[in-house]
């Protein structure tokens, strides 16, 4: 099953359908499918899916299908598992193969003679993919991704079992702290000798580690590249959603509320997640859609928050209030 990524500050970046418009139900049947896997009803959540890619027109992304195949395989329906994975192997142009073959939720497909010819399409689609790239910079930024995300993925589980105030976690923060000096320095060697380089030239990992060392950086060097980040997403070299986070993050530095809704605060009494202070809450979801991200209720649902436009309007000058305190 492919698992969204999370970034610091709890930052969710989705495989969006870009230059599409999405319907809510969409999101909607996805959500219920995905908690359906949760509960291990794999026939069920299967079928919600395609209920959300009809609700769609037959259209999904390439994130999704693939959780549809999970799904499909751990109900013992390899015809229509097999149907999933062809579609993103041929349409979207899968390249995980490290990723597909160790899937432990596919391992029913291992022994149906569609499974080599799948890998094989997936392979030759890496292969084109990676032929002009810059291996060993490729190479380096895969490293600094890794090291990147490999403790923010363990602070989680670390506040579940010792709590968020806890010695454990301040501890963790500062390994993760000592990891993000060494990766900036890295990254801005890159950025002032090539420029912010596409994933045509460091595959979508290398690619993705410019932006997530960027956005983990200070305010001034946050201030210093987002005019070159700007460009890139003109040029299609950095994704426009990855931009929109970025530009909230810096917002909220500024002492200005955030445009997309991105930011995710927590509340040190009740431990419970809110939404930084946001502009212009109405027409929040018109903006993340404008750069490739998923209506605000449904991003908000993997903080178990409930997003009421009107109650937020009302909990804002709240909202900022206990923002300019911290």
């Amino acid at each position: 099953m492919k698992k969204a990524t999370f970034f610091l500050a709890f930052i969710v970046l989705t495989n969006f359908i870009s230059g599409q418009n999405i319907s809510k139900d969409y999101f909607d049947l996805v959500n219920i499918a995905d908690s359906l896997y949760r509960a291990k009803d794999f026939k069920n959540s299967a079928y919600k899916y395609s209920d959300a890619f009809k609700a769609n027109g037959w259209r999904g992304t390439s994130n999704d299908r693939y959780n549809a195949a999970c799904t499909w395989a751990l109900a013992a329906d390899p015809d229509s598992a097999f149907f999933q994975l062809n579609k993103i192997a041929t349409v979207s142009k899968y390249t995980d193969y490290s990723y597909i073959t160790t899937d432990s939720d596919l391992i029913s497909l291992h022994n149906d003679k569609r499974w080599e010819l799948l890998l094989e399409k997936i392979k030759q689609n890496k292969d084109n993919a990676e032929e002009n790239l810059n291996k060993p910079l490729m190479a380096m930024l895969d490293t600094v991704y890794v090291e990147d995300q490999k403790y923010r993925q363990q602070i989680d589980g670390i506040a579940k079992k010792y709590g968020w105030e806890s010695k454990e976690i301040k501890d963790h923060w500062k390994i993760i702290n000592g990891k993000d000096s060494i990766n900036i320095l890295k990254i801005k060697s890159v950025l002032d000798k090539y420029g912010w380089l596409g994933a045509d030239v460091v595959g979508e990992q290398g690619n993705t580690a410019l932006f997530v060392v960027i956005q983990h950086s200070d305010q001034k060097t946050q201030e210093k590249y987002l005019p070159m980040m700007r460009e890139a997403v003109k040029n299609g070299k950095a994704q426009g959603s990855s931009l929109a986070l970025l530009e909230d993050r810096l917002a909220l530095k500024q002492g200005k509320r955030q445009i997309y809704g991105s930011q995710i605060g927590r509340d040190e009494e009740t431990q419970l997640f809110y939404i930084l202070p946001l502009e212009d809450p109405d027409n929040v979801d018109s903006r993340r859609a404008s750069v490739g991200l998923e209506p605000l209720a449904y991003y908000v649902n993997h903080w178990k928050i409930k997003w009421d436009i009107e109650q937020y309007k009302k909990d804002l000058p709240k909202l900022e209030e206990k923002t300019k305190r911290k």
